[in-house]
């Protein structure tokens, strides 16, 4: 199991590291760590900061997902989902949340915000080419293969 440090920041202290909430969880809750309650207007959007700064393993990013049920309830997901935390970043983690919802979403200290997601990560050699494989879907996109 791959380790990922932790540095919890001032304004973080006593609140809990990412946790998995159950024995097959794949993203572990991260909590807000706020210092007053932040409202997050609809159709809005706020960077609301963690308290942590991560040292991810090379090889890896931490992926910053949405909740289902802040998604679900109040329509409250995360803007750049999923966002990246790279290997050789060293500042603190924040979640943009973004209300798609109809009612301003209020954000408190220690409310569970998103679910880090630790994934192995591939680079690839990009290469210019002056013409590419034909397949059968050619340039399809964007619901072309049906519903």
């Amino acid at each position: 199991m791959p380790e990922v440090l932790v540095q919890v920041l001032p304004h973080g202290q006593g609140l809990p590291l990412p946790t998995y909430a159950t024995p097959g969880a794949a993203g572990a809750d991260v909590c807000a760590a706020v210092e007053v309650d932040v409202v997050v207007p609809p159709g809005g959007r706020v960077a609301i900061p963690t308290g942590l700064v991560v040292a991810v393993p090379e090889g890896f990013e931490l992926q910053v997902r949405p909740r289902s049920g802040l998604a679900l309830r109040h329509g409250v997901t995360v803007a750049n989902a999923p966002g990246t935390v790279d290997s050789d970043y060293r500042g603190e983690v924040k979640v943009i949340l973004v209300n798609l919802g109809n009612t301003p979403f209020v954000v408190r200290r220690g409310d569970r915000i998103a679910q880090l997601v630790l994934a192995p990560v591939v680079r690839a050699q990009f290469t210019q080419a002056e013409e590419l494989s034909a397949t059968a879907r050619g340039g399809g996109g964007f619901g072309s293969t049906g519903v």
